[in-house]
């Protein structure tokens, strides 16, 4: 029998559950939130302000959302989001960048208030937006072994722990990876820590600067991939398990909380998916309405790391740029094949979503809109005229 005392406890398993989470989020992916900033022109200093201030918004909304609602809410930064930024955004400055920012969760809360992301995702088809998904993660993905080229040793021993790991310890693949990596980079005398490695870097309020081609070439794509591709699998990941979130809620919540910190950096606040579910299966309690406390805990050790994103700013800056390209690229394959096999999945769709991968993927600018936007708009043209052919 379950007492009151024991379903407001909280236990070891629900410790190492959030830490795990937290962990796996941060070693996985943050190379790719290093290499967004390094592409928006941000210096290393900001970009451990970034780091703080998505590990600050991420444990407010996880430990916040989780105590509110008792369900295993875990925030996460958007993956799918970064990944475009990293490959969109050269050529825009920092203040447009931020911009896009401030633009795109405004944008997110309004669809949290209005329920709009849901009508407008009734008009684009899933093939496409995973199809301009797959486009931005591609180049990630060559990405992953172009460095056995230049490195064979780094890059090779990276892929091979990853390879291994992914058949007897897949949760933990992305760890040993970079953990090998590092040994390597170490063995190779290749880690090199720059002259402020003992300074810590104080979040800085950046100026918000909007144009037209940056938020309708960066913007509106990235607001669709981080919807479509990170928030709604993180409401889906919920529902598997048999919780009913508020969905409107919890996406105005963590859009609000990324656009107070937009200007501080904190480009994203999501659901999490992936990371979410670690808090979700029955290893954590037995009992489904304990495990929030799981995500909550989560929640505290993001806090902990937003405090510290300085020094993770000043590792990432240490290491090889082929560890950074390959860790990012091996924590992305499963999200390409995913996206891949989704875009492809309605042989109606095959056309309009292969257009939509392959203008996306080519990386052309037009009208000074980068490639997403008009991967996206070449899609829905092949779709409606196929569309309306097979109607006829």
């Amino acid at each position: 029998m379950i007492t009151a005392t024991s379903r407001n406890a909280f236990s070891f398993p629900m410790l190492v559950s959030g830490f795990i989470a937290v962990l796996v989020g941060y070693s996985s992916t943050a190379a790719l939130i290093f290499q967004a900033a390094q592409a928006a022109g941000a210096s290393p200093e900001q970009i451990g302000g970034w780091l703080s201030m998505l590990g600050i918004g991420m444990g407010l909304a996880s430990f916040g959302l989780s105590v509110w609602t008792r369900m295993p809410i875990l925030a996460a930064w958007s993956t799918p989001g970064a990944a475009l930024l990293a490959t969109s955004v050269q050529g825009l400055t920092l203040n447009e960048v931020v911009g896009v920012f401030v633009a795109t969760n405004a944008l997110i809360v309004l669809s949290g208030v209005t329920g709009l992301f849901a009508r407008l995702m009734n008009h684009i088809p899933q093939s496409l937006a995973a199809a301009m998904l797959a486009g931005i993660l591609l180049r990630f993905g060559i990405g992953t072994f172009t460095g056995l080229q230049g490195n064979f040793a780094l890059c090779g021993s990276m892929c091979l722990v990853w390879l291994l790991s992914r058949r007897w310890l897949p949760r933990y693949a992305i760890i040993l990876a970079l953990i090998a990596g590092v040994l390597v980079a170490v063995g190779q005398q290749a880690i090199h820590f720059p002259p402020h490695a003992l300074t810590l870097s104080v979040p800085e309020f950046i100026m918000p600067q909007f144009t037209l081609a940056s938020l309708i070439g960066v913007g509106l794509p990235y607001f669709l991939v981080t919807m479509a591709s990170q928030n709604a699998p993180g409401i889906a990941t919920l529902q598997a398990h048999g919780y009913q979130p508020p969905v409107s809620a919890l996406t105005g919540w963590t859009g609000f909380i990324a656009l107070v910190l937009s200007p501080f950096g904190g480009f994203s606040v999501c659901i999490a998916a992936i990371t979410a579910a670690i808090c979700m299966g029955e290893d954590v309690d037995a009992d489904p309405k304990r495990r929030w406390m799981a995500s909550a805990i989560a929640g505290i050790f993001y806090l902990l790391t937003g405090f510290t994103g300085a020094l993770i700013a000043i590792l990432l800056s240490a290491l090889p740029q082929v560890l950074i390209a390959t860790l990012a690229g091996l924590a992305l394959l499963a999200t390409l094949s995913g996206s891949l096999q989704r875009a492809l999945a309605e042989p109606d769709h095959r056309d309009s979503a292969i257009v939509a991968f392959l203008i996306t993927a080519s990386g052309i600018s037009l009208l000074g809109i980068g490639s997403a936007f008009w991967g996206l708009i070449g899609g829905m043209i092949t779709h409606l005229v196929l569309s309306h052919r097979a109607r006829a």
